[in-house]
């Protein structure tokens, strides 16, 4: 079996994860989504991600429920325990405070503070960096490249971003993905660069819709198993190959906001949406993930780095 077949059975099987995270899932049923027998499944696994399926199962349902009490006010502790497989609050409070170092009532209590220090360092990163590519950075399109493609990565300089949201339903839509499972920023550029566009024109897949899916949040997912999706649009008829994996994008209602501006931008617009408009919109958002949708006519200034997307945030009735 070659590697990207491996490749696309993990994958596949992590997103299995993430559609069941409320199930009692165990190594047999695993190794079934992979198609293989648990025991080489299990060597491959942890092989593969640096961790045990048991393990990885049991982090990715906290990392998801510390989002959920952040994103999701009006569910109690109970509920958000239940929703990533806990069989009591009390349980998920001990596994929780083992993670964390913290209480889930006192996560979510800390949520502004802790946002309000995630983006002072990030500032602080960002400067710095910036800095650095003006005293030795003279090749623009190099610098765009990084920029640009640095989708909600760990360095966004905060500034208020001022954006209209309007509420939308869209249709589900099939695409193929290729997937980076690692620290964002420059790895992330040149994986669009190097591999995904190559890739789509091979393929004859240009000027079709694409989106950027980040899975993880990096500051609750160790930076090394932080996954990271680039997407494009394809027909029904479209046959995946190598590490490619299709999926199917949920439809449904979405909260959706026009962005213009920098790489370094879009991260704070996302956490104005969460941090600001989310509580106020009488709305919850859901576990669809949320994605930069980047239009077939995508326009870009590649002396600024100032360029339009969609962001795209699934939501639903309290």
């Amino acid at each position: 079996m070659t590697i990207p077949e491996y490749s696309r059975r993990m994958n596949r099987v992590l997103d299995y994860i993430d559609q069941h995270l409320d199930e009692q899932l165990d190594l047999d049923d695993l190794a079934a989504v992979a198609n293989f027998s648990p025991y080489h499944f299990h060597r491959v696994f942890s092989a593969w991600l640096g961790e045990t399926p048991g393990n990885y199962f049991h982090r990715r349902r906290l990392a998801v429920g510390a989002t959920r009490l952040t994103t999701r006010s009006s569910d109690s502790v109970l509920l958000v325990a239940l929703s990533v497989g806990f069989g009591s609050g009390e349980a998920f409070a001990r596994a929780f405070k083992r993670q964390f170092n913290c209480t889930p009532t006192a996560w979510r209590a800390q949520t502004p503070q802790r946002w309000a220090e995630q983006l002072a360092l990030a500032k602080s990163r960002n400067i710095a960096q910036q800095r650095n590519l003006d005293q030795g950075e003279s090749n623009l399109d190099q610098v765009f490249c990084k920029d640009f493609c640095n989708h909600g990565g760990s360095d966004p300089i905060f500034e208020e971003h001022q954006m209209e949201v309007r509420l939308i339903d869209i249709q589900a839509t099939k695409v193929a993905y290729l997937r980076i499972i690692g620290s964002h920023g420059a790895a992330v550029a040149d994986f669009w660069t190097r591999v995904f566009n190559p890739w789509m024109s091979a393929r004859g897949l240009d000027g079709r819709a694409c989106y950027g899916i980040i899975h993880d949040d990096p500051y609750l997912t160790p930076l090394s198993q932080c996954r990271y999706d680039c997407c494009v649009e394809v027909p029904d008829s479209f046959v995946a190959t190598g590490k490619a994996v299709l999926t199917t994008l949920p439809g449904g209602r979405y909260a959706a906001a026009r962005f213009k501006g920098t790489a370094a931008m879009i991260a704070n617009a996302w956490t104005e949406m969460f941090r600001e408009w989310l509580p106020a919109s009488g709305l919850r958002s859901d576990s669809r993930p949320f994605f930069n949708r980047y239009p077939a006519n995508l326009r870009l200034d590649p002396k600024t780095g100032v360029f339009e997307c969609e962001l795209y945030l699934p939501v639903c009735p309290l």
